[in-house]
């Protein structure tokens, strides 16, 4: 399969602390791989393995077969460029307009004219919603504009692998299903390979094409948005399942399928 990302005996401590222990997944095209795991599981640190801001002790990163860990620095380079990233809180530059923060990657990475550059983030604003407020500076934007302006920026270099960390923290439902939808359909419609590291259940429901559950140091479990809802695993039901509201869930969607 072409654009996979796959991981193999990946483990990774700090100090003598295990976080993660020989981790073995693949992440599929056009899919929406979401990790979850309780707090302290690793989740933030797998990802900062797959995208080199940490080495781990062992194992491999394979982005269609290319170890990125061991990798000639120009293949890394190459790899670097084909990742998109929206980082927790959307991280802009508060001195730069949305336009500008949009454009930074291709300001960096790319030798195109100004022009090219305008109207390729340009594209992208449009894409998520927001060519209107191109102007403008983060400080006069709400926070799910923001993260809207991440993705934007994520996406300006046409990557084939997305890595999105917690996309929805800090956002209203309402808004974080706006982003989960603006995620997927991206998604699917470049054929992206797409990371999602979160704890937001709702968004493992509405769109986990593929679960990873992190318990322990281990992955724990993988399925899809279906079989996360009739799984019989105790780790993963009490961690899903944490919340009243959840646990109504689950029954009716058990007993809708009877």
């Amino acid at each position: 399969i072409l654009n996979m990302i796959e991981i193999r005996g990946l483990s990774k401590s700090f100090k003598g602390r295990v976080v993660l222990e020989d981790i073995n997944a693949n992440f599929h095209q056009g899919k929406t791989n979401i990790v979850i795991g309780g707090s302290g599981t690793g989740k933030s640190v797998l990802l900062k393995c797959m995208i080199g801001i940490l080495a781990p002790e062992t194992g491999e990163v394979l982005y269609d077969g290319r170890d990125f860990l061991t990798a000639h620095s120009d293949v890394v380079k190459e790899i670097r460029r084909e990742m998109g990233v929206l980082f927790q809180g959307g991280a802009l530059f508060d001195s730069k307009s949305v336009l500008e923060n949009v454009r930074f990657p291709l300001d960096t990475l790319t030798s195109q004219t100004l022009d090219e550059k305008n109207a390729q983030a340009m594209l992208c604003l449009q894409r998520v919603g927001l060519e209107s407020a191109a102007l403008l500076m983060p400080s006069e934007i709400s926070g799910g504009m923001k993260k809207r302006v991440g993705i934007a920026r994520a996406i300006v270099m046409n990557p084939k692998y997305l890595f999105c960390d917690e996309p929805n923290s800090g956002l209203d439902p309402k808004t974080s299903i706006l982003i989960d939808a603006l995620i997927k359909d991206i998604t699917t419609e470049y054929k992206i390979t797409t990371i999602v590291i979160t704890h937001d259940m709702s968004s493992v429901i509405e769109i986990g094409d593929n679960v990873i559950f992190l318990h322990d140091t281990k992955k724990w479990w993988q399925g899809d948005n279906k079989s996360i809802i009739t799984t019989d695993n105790p780790e993963v039901l009490s961690f899903v399942y944490a919340s009243e509201f959840m646990k109504e869930v689950r029954a009716s969607m058990l007993e809708n399928r009877g």
